[in-house]
């Protein structure tokens, strides 16, 4: 009986010359690639067949044996007639007691073996309930809604529509938190749950504040005379404003410190609102403006680029 010859090297992509280990690495492989699970493309179920019947024969020592003594002038696809001796006793070719379906030619040299560990594990697993794929989105919140918590109504297209979610915000997310609604995410597979939706907090850029971990920074203009004297100004915080009393003396580029002022963190502690000076100068002097200056400059003697 002629049946079409297998070259099981070529199959696993490997050469004759291949170790054990060499042929154990590339069925791993291309078993990856090939497992029905994974590769839906047609023909991929009959190739990952075709990739455990040669690694069945491959990692035997005894079958490899036997399968190499045909020689290596054979070709993938061939016709192939056994040679005298090799029918298997009682038996037809292309017959035998059940199990995986092996191909005419393996059954030729080897008889019916029956199913082996990685066919009939994939038997097992196919119909196993499985969870749903986690999906992810972002969401923006405000500098406000990150210190006192809230509920948001928000609407998100998903892979089964658009949504509608009323999502609470806990007091005290920070860039990069993680929101999970649990069983919002992609429809389970073969009965299996649903997964997960994870919304991914993006803090909202604020004209009044930066955002350093869970500190706030501003800046706080001052003219020179308040900067030399001393004086009390109102600054804005998210609590609304507050009275900072500057120091005299104060230079350029100093910073106060409004202890807790900043953002909560999930802990309970809060971080501060950090305040940097810029004192900045009139552009347009009248004329007795000019006076003063030239009157206090001719009477300091303050030098500011003295060490």
């Amino acid at each position: 009986m002629a049946v079409t010859y297998k070259d099981y090297y070529a199959i696993l992509g490997v050469p004759r010359t291949a170790t054990e280990d060499e042929i154990r690495k590339a069925f791993r492989k291309k078993a990856r690639e090939l497992h029905p699970d994974v590769n839906k493309s047609p023909g991929a179920e009959e190739r990952y067949k075709e990739l455990n019947e040669a690694y069945e024969v491959l990692k035997d020592p005894e079958k490899r044996k036997k399968y190499d003594t045909l020689g290596a002038n054979w070709r993938q696809g061939e016709p192939f007639t056994p040679p005298p001796g090799w029918e298997v006793s009682g038996m037809p070719f292309g017959e035998g007691a059940g199990g995986f379906d092996f191909s005419d030619f393996f059954r030729t040299i080897f008889g019916e073996m029956g199913g082996f560990p990685e066919e009939r594990s994939y038997r097992r697993t196919v119909r196993r309930p499985r969870k749903g794929e986690d999906q992810e989105a972002e969401i923006e919140v405000s500098l406000e809604e990150a210190a006192r918590g809230t509920t948001r109504h928000i609407s998100l297209e998903t892979p089964s529509g658009r949504r509608e979610y009323d999502v609470i915000i806990p007091r005290g997310v920070s860039e990069g938190t993680k929101i999970r609604l649990a069983g919002q995410g992609s429809p389970g597979q073969n009965g299996g749950p649903p997964g997960d939706l994870y919304l991914k907090v993006r803090l909202k850029k604020d004209p009044r504040f930066t955002v350093d971990c869970h500190n706030l920074k501003t800046t706080l203009d001052l003219a020179p005379w308040e900067a030399a004297l001393g004086c009390e100004v109102q600054v804005q915080t998210l609590d609304g404003t507050v009275t900072l009393r500057v120091p005299p003396g104060i230079s350029s580029g100093q910073t106060l410190r409004l202890k807790d002022k900043g953002l909560p963190t999930r802990g309970g502690s809060v971080g501060d609102l950090l305040v940097t000076v810029r004192i900045v100068t009139p552009k347009n002097l009248t004329e007795k403006e000019r006076d003063l200056w030239k009157a206090l400059a001719a009477s300091s003697s303050f030098e500011p680029r003295k060490p």
